[in-house]
């Protein structure tokens, strides 16, 4: 393992190579941004990894349709040992060192499909899967390109959308507007660092996910800005001013990041980290979340959510696992 800011400065340097030639490459950044990967895009497939961004793909495989449904059982962390987490970061919040945190842990997770099985029929806009050591079906973007603007979708407040009325009280909930508007925020000042012109372009609008166990409900807010002409010259200089995303860590980061590392207790290695493609021209990336990883003969799924003074210990405790979803329904796998 490089140091920390030796595997940092490689990967950028790597980054903009790459971007100043405009040779296509896909990344892979860790959370602490010790192990971060990049590597042209035709050389993934052979080290195991392999992407499904919105049906751009490099798999090279195809499975066959499961013989049984999808069965999952899990074995979260205790209630108590989440109240530990939770408390401290309230202390936290109440001394008035963090604004929003988002705190996560792992769930043990007794799965009967692979994680190539996993990758091939799950249903997300974003896919990546390193063979034998995780899969990674996010529905969040991290930044997008297009004709030389940059976008940011981040994807904060959460509901169980069979609750009757979920939408009007997800929208209506002022624990659930004040995270988002924290992220918006924090997104926003973010971009400003890589690009001008920074606008709200759509502002808190409901997105519709499917799980295993039904829909969930959660909203997303579009904010984008002006590049410069030649921003792919310095395009692993612009990913890195961006980490970590700011929907997965909180505000304001530097502090939060400690107190994460606090409560947490763990690396949280690629989880919650980013992954994306360049294709030479713009690029697209996701956030690593709805994470499953393989940890010796365990799996192991992260989840989490935004705390702030508002929040109630047994909702985020049931949000955590409520987020310990796989998108496959049984009749749509083909």
């Amino acid at each position: 393992m490089m140091p920390r800011q030796h595997a940092t400065q490689t990967a950028i340097a790597q980054a903009n190579h790459f971007g100043q030639t405009r040779q296509p490459f896909l990344f892979l950044i860790d959370f602490e941004q010790r192990n971060p990967l990049v590597l042209p895009l035709r050389e993934a497939a052979a080290q195991g990894i392999y992407y499904d961004i919105k049906g751009a793909t490099n798999r090279d495989w195809q499975l066959g349709k499961p013989n049984e449904p999808l069965q999952m059982t899990r074995h979260p962390i205790s209630f108590e040992r989440y109240r530990q987490g939770f408390e401290l970061v309230q202390q936290e919040l109440q001394a008035g060192n963090t604004y929003l945190l988002n705190l996560t842990y792992p769930t043990t997770l007794d799965c009967n499909y692979s994680l190539r099985q996993i990758f091939q029929f799950s249903q997300a806009p974003f896919k990546v899967l390193w063979d034998d050591q995780f899969v990674c079906f996010s529905p969040e973007s991290f930044v997008t390109t297009a004709e030389n603007k940059i976008y940011s979708y981040p994807m904060k407040g959460t509901i169980d959308a069979a609750l009757d009325n979920a939408e009007q009280r997800l929208l209506a909930s002022e624990k659930e507007q004040w995270e988002h508007n924290t992220i918006v925020d924090l997104i926003r000042n973010d971009l400003s660092m890589v690009a001008t012109q920074i606008e709200v372009s759509r502002f808190r609008y409901v997105e519709r996910l499917q799980t295993e166990r039904g829909t969930i409900l959660q909203t997303s807010s579009e904010i984008c800005g002006q590049l410069a002409a030649d921003w792919q010259h310095q395009i692993g200089d612009l990913l890195f001013k961006l980490l970590p995303a700011g929907s997965i860590s909180g505000a304001p980061k530097e502090k939060t990041l400690d107190i994460i590392r606090q409560a947490e207790l763990d690396q949280r290695g690629y989880y919650s980290g980013i992954f994306g493609i360049f294709d030479g021209e713009n690029l697209q990336s996701a956030v690593l979340i709805r994470y499953l990883q393989k940890q010796g003969e365990q799996l192991l799924f992260r989840s989490g959510g935004g705390i702030t003074a508002q929040s109630g210990l047994q909702d985020e405790y049931q949000e955590m696992l409520q987020k310990v979803y796989i998108p496959i329904v049984w009749d749509k796998v083909d």
